[in-house]
């Protein structure tokens, strides 16, 4: 997984990917901060090198099975290049919009219907009130189902109104359920 944040999203990843015993997953937070197409170069590369170093050893199990960039709407003007860049290189996306925040919040509530970034994070602040991208995991561990049903439940309803990165969605459940899925928990 390459991240386009550099707290947040490494810190619930690795506690989630632990959380699953899935050692197989591997999280990067690129020197170089940006845009989403960023991010994905970066994913290409880390793949093609993985790819590189898989063939030199005469070890298919050193390339990637999967790999994933997560990023935010926010602000960024390349989503929609991004995620197309992304699809032609086998590349898979967890998209948040507005934020990443979003997630984390559907472990405590039903969708805070269309808000920006801001307004996202002050409302995670409702239930986590020393919030400052830092995450416990423990705390979100036992909602994170009813949080996969809820980015689902968005998910749909945005893709059957042909809006699927819409305000507001979030791809991070189709991420987790595959480091899940790979580390074998149901």
């Amino acid at each position: 997984m390459v991240c386009e944040g550099t707290v947040t999203e490494p810190t619930y990843l690795k506690s989630f990917k632990n959380w699953c015993r899935n050692p197989l997953v591997a999280v990067e937070i690129p020197k170089q901060q940006g845009a989403p197409r960023t991010i994905v170069d970066v994913a290409k590369e880390r793949r093609a090198e993985a790819a590189a170093h898989a063939k030199s050893e005469g070890d298919d199990n050193l390339s990637f099975d999967e790999v994933w960039c997560v990023f935010d709407v926010d602000e960024h003007p390349s989503v929609n290049d991004a995620c197309e860049m992304a699809r032609n290189n086998d590349i898979h996306v967890a998209v948040s919009n507005p934020c990443f925040e979003l997630w984390v919040i559907l472990h405590f509530r039903e969708s805070p219907g269309a808000q920006d970034r801001h307004t996202i994070q002050k409302m995670l602040r409702t239930f986590i009130p020393d919030y400052d991208k830092h995450l416990d995991f423990d705390v979100l561990s036992p909602n994170y189902s009813t949080a996969v049903t809820r980015a689902a439940r968005l998910q749909q309803q945005a893709d059957d109104d042909r809006e699927p990165r819409r305000n507001p969605t979030t791809g991070v459940h189709r991420l987790t359920a595959s480091i899940a899925r790979e580390s074998g928990t149901p």
